[in-house]
């Protein structure tokens, strides 16, 4: 079953650490994409940008407006995730355990919704 491992960041708390923490955090990053590529669990991951350079759509009435800036202004955003397909959702709790970002923020770990196959 295939998982997100959303990734949220509390900016104050990853700009605190020093250049070995930040070190550790990358090499982390790149073991769980060697773990995950080596197990055939590996589908994506990737970083976004600063919520600063978010633009919000929305439409209404057949209008469509857009806004600078994040949705919600919050002490915590989303910064990136990785896709996974695993065996079982404990898999994935393990996985988004060896987030180095889940010992100061959170990890969110969610399915994805599974599409009836066309036939």
């Amino acid at each position: 079953m295939k998982y997100m491992l959303l990734i949220n960041l509390n900016p104050k708390a990853n700009e605190a650490l020093n250049e070995e923490q930040q070190a550790a955090v990358g090499a982390a990053h790149e073991k769980l994409m060697a773990v995950t590529k080596e197990a055939g669990e590996f589908v994506a991951a990737e970083a976004l940008g600063e919520p600063a350079n978010t633009t919000v759509v929305r439409v209404r009435d057949g209008r469509t407006a857009a806004s600078e800036g994040p949705l919600v202004d919050a002490e915590e955003y989303f910064c990136g995730y990785y896709i996974v397909d695993v065996a079982s959702k404990e898999r994935a709790i393990e996985l988004a355990a060896m987030i180095p970002d889940a010992q100061w923020s959170a990890v969110e770990v969610r399915p994805f919704f599974e599409m009836p196959e066309e036939g």
